[in-house]
């Protein structure tokens, strides 16, 4: 079993940054590709991005150009850098894990709120 809590979420500006951070524990999480998916008021889960147990990296549409996904396998973390948000980045940000799709495990998530 995998268990991941992510942190980091909160209030910020248009045109701000934040960084989230996914802390796992349990099984050997290096051998999982990992993910950051994001849910808005009445949508569906979206992808946001990935990367696998060596750093290849995706990303969904909305996250080109704007967002970074890194891991430290040392510290069993995973981060999502977000820059320029908009208030349409306005969501509950899940850390997910799994092989070789990251939605096996879920975190509960966390808030982000883009908003002047």
């Amino acid at each position: 079993q995998v268990q991941l809590v992510e942190s980091g979420g909160g209030l910020v500006q248009p045109g701000g940054s934040l960084r989230l951070s996914c802390a796992a524990s349990g099984s050997i999480i290096t051998i999982y590709t990992m993910g950051w998916y994001h849910q808005a008021p009445g949508k569906q889960r979206e992808l946001v991005a990935t990367i696998t147990r060596g750093g290849i990296t995706d990303y969904g549409d909305s996250a080109k150009g704007r967002f970074t996904i890194t891991r430290d396998n040392r510290k069993n973390t995973m981060y999502l850098q977000m820059s320029s948000l908009q208030p349409g980045d306005t969501a509950v940000y899940y850390c997910a894990a799994g092989h070789p799709v990251p939605n096996d495990y879920w975190g509960p998530g966390t808030q982000v709120t883009v908003s002047s």
